[in-house]
C-alpha cells in the first residue's frame, strides 16, 4: 500500500490597498485541505495594538505559523513603537536567521496607515510600487484586479472588496467571505 501524503492546507487570498489616506487589508475566509473546504469563515486579518500603536495585518499560509509571526511582530513593535518599517525588518531578519523561525510557512501584509509592507520568510520586507499588494493562492488575481482599479474614483475599501470578489470567482481556494480592516494615516 502506497503511503498517502498529507495534501496540505490551502486557501487564502489577502489584499492590501493604500489610497486616499487609508489602507485597507482584506482577506477571504476559506481554508482547504486538498480539494475539500474545511472552513469558509476563517479570520485571517487582524488588528494589533502593541504599545498603543494601531497596526493591521493579514496572513497567508499556516495559521499557527502566522500567529507565531504576528506575536513576534507585536514584540518588535513594542520595542520600537511607531516604527513599523524597523519592526518589520527586524522580524524578517529573525525569520531568515533563526533555525526555528526558518521552518515557518506564512506571509504577512502589515500596515500602520502610512506604510504598507509584505513580509516573507526569505527575509524580504517589500513595499508595493503601486499601493496594492496581495498574497496567497488567489493573490495574483486580486493584485491584477486591484491595480486595474487604482486609477478609478473608487476608494481603497471598494477596490479591495471588488478585487477579492474577482479573485474568488477565479481561484478555487478563495471565497467571498471577507474580513476587512481599515486604518487611516
Amino acid at each position: 500500500m502506497a503511503k498517502e501524503e498529507f495534501p496540505g492546507w490551502h486557501g487564502t487570498t489577502i489584499i492590501g490597498v493604500r489610497k486616499g489616506g487609508k489602507v485597507v487589508i482584506a482577506g477571504d475566509g476559506q481554508v482547504s485541505l486538498g480539494q475539500t473546504v474545511i472552513k469558509g469563515t476563517a479570520r485571517k486579518v487582524r488588528r494589533l495594538s502593541p504599545g498603543g500603536t494601531e497596526v493591521i495585518a493579514g496572513f497567508a499560509g499556516s495559521t499557527a505559523d502566522a500567529f507565531t509571526l504576528l506575536e513576534r511582530l507585536e514584540k518588535k513593535l513594542e520595542a520600537t513603537p511607531g516604527q513599523l518599517a524597523r519592526a518589520s525588518v527586524e522580524l524578517a531578519k529573525d525569520w531568515r536567521t533563526d533555525k526555528y523561525l526558518q521552518k515557518l510557512e506564512a506571509m504577512l501584509i502589515v500596515s500602520d496607515g502610512k506604510e504598507l509592507f509584505v513580509i516573507t520568510g526569505a527575509g524580504d520586507v517589500l513595499e508595493p510600487e503601486h499601493d496594492v499588494t496581495a498574497i496567497g493562492s488567489g493573490g495574483n488575481y486580486a493584485l491584477a484586479a486591484g491595480r486595474a482599479m487604482m486609477e478609478t474614483d473608487l476608494d481603497a475599501e471598494t477596490i479591495a472588496r471588488q478585487a477579492m470578489a474577482i479573485a474568488a470567482d477565479i481561484c478555487v481556494y478563495t471565497n467571498g467571505n471577507l474580513t476587512v480592516e481599515t486604518i487611516s494615516q
